[in-house]
């Protein structure tokens, strides 16, 4: 039996890191299916608003029935929080990760999105949902890993070297939907544009978890705050696509790679990812939960050298391993402080108050002896004020009789 209690304490323990992962991988099929159906011409506004009426009609269905019971009254702040949430995440940041990956490769789009820990970690601390004491160890190694990550990143996009030739990529051509950016005139143009459209994306989508998180704690039926934010971000997407989008062609939508990307990203990316992402952050919080978004990179980077044909540059390669060294400790100092968060629920309830309002079992210690001292130093003086007082109202002592 405590074989098997050790287990089971392993695999929760397991089911953040299996969750984060796994999302990972949806992600990172998403990048490379909406390139190959943003490059045979399908509008990234109108992507954008089919992937999140696909969310909406798959995670409504469950909400409705799973959470009747729970769900808490939607307030006008709370309403508020929904319609930023669905701002910042479906229309703001997937319509400019959408553009700037048109403009640019799955794997770059990837390597900028890697700035998304750091944006997090700075506006957790900001807003005093991250504690920064930099005199920890854990501390330390949280914000040493984030600038390792982003000068990974940063290393990937300015530096190239020389390209590596792969054995399942010698002999394969590209595909007709996919020519590289490289190829034309104003690729250095498209390039730079595209990149300014991902870090704006990146920052909105860092402001997403910040916001999440916090009307978590107000709303706590998550499938049903799921599909509020998708069915806002439906709505919204539709306004914004009717006011930028004038051809009516664009809305067309058949049995082929545009109904593929819709359906993908709004069943995988976005309501099965909103839903997960905030359980996790429900218990690790928004930096753990960003943490992991440097793996896509690796992960598309993989897949694209085999269905894209993608170049993969030394620069990459090196990159990645100081994305995953900071990945590593950034995590690492996650862990430590998620340990001693549970060191400190395990401390009984008065012992807790005590020590939490005092500083820890040595201080009640003090505290006490402190008080004992206080009281002898009350006694003594009391004792030492009572003989002048009865001197001076000529009380007359009593003498003591002979023997």
């Amino acid at each position: 039996m405590e074989g098997q209690g050790g287990f089971g304490n392993f695999v929760q323990r397991c089911k953040p890191y299996i969750a984060m992962i796994s999302l990972q991988f949806g992600y990172a099929g998403m990048n490379i299916i909406s390139k190959v159906s943003l490059n045979r011409g399908m509008s990234h506004y109108v992507l954008v608003v089919y992937r999140h009426a696909f969310a909406t009609a798959v995670i409504a269905p469950f909400a409705l029935v799973l959470e009747r019971k729970v769900r808490p009254k939607i307030t006008f702040p709370i309403f508020m929080q929904i319609f930023v949430l669905g701002l910042l995440g479906p229309v703001i940041d997937q319509n400019l990760y959408y553009a700037g990956l048109k403009f640019t490769s799955p794997t770059y789009s990837c390597a900028i999105s890697n700035m998304l820990p750091a944006m997090t970690f700075v506006m957790a601390v900001l807003c005093r949902m991250e504690k920064l004491n930099m005199k920890k160890v854990r501390c330390q190694a949280k914000v040493v890993g984030t600038i390792v990550t982003v000068a990974g990143a940063m290393l990937m996009t300015l530096y190239k070297g020389q390209v590596l030739n792969f054995v399942w990529s010698q002999h394969m051509h590209h595909p007709k939907s996919y020519t590289p950016e490289e190829a034309t005139g104003s690729a250095d143009k498209d390039w730079f544009k595209g990149s300014m459209l991902l870090i704006i994306a990146t920052f909105a989508w860092a402001s997403f978890f910040i916001i999440q998180a916090i009307t978590m704690k107000r709303y706590s039926a998550h499938l049903s705050l799921t599909a509020l934010v998708c069915f806002m971000g439906t709505l919204q997407s539709i306004a914004v696509t009717l006011v930028l989008e004038h051809k009516p062609s664009a809305w067309n939508i058949g049995w082929d790679m545009n109904l593929l990307a819709a359906a993908y990203a709004g069943i995988v990316s976005s309501s099965i990812a909103y839903y997960v992402q905030g359980l996790v952050m429900r218990k690790r919080g928004p930096v753990f939960v960003t943490a992991f978004s440097p793996l896509m990179m690796i992960i598309v980077a993989i897949m694209g050298s085999f269905i894209l044909a993608e170049k993969v540059y030394l620069g990459g390669i090196l990159g990645s391993v100081l994305i995953v060294m900071g990945l590593y400790s950034v995590l690492w100092g996650k862990y430590k402080e998620y340990k001693e968060k549970e060191a400190i629920e395990e401390i009984p309830e008065p012992v807790k108050v005590i020590g939490g309002v005092n500083g820890g079992m040595a201080t009640v210690m003090e505290d006490m002896e402190a008080n004992d001292i206080e009281i002898q130093k009350s006694t003594t003086e009391a004792n030492k004020e009572t003989v002048p007082v009865a001197a001076a109202i000529g009380v007359p002592i009593p003498q003591l009789p002979m023997i």
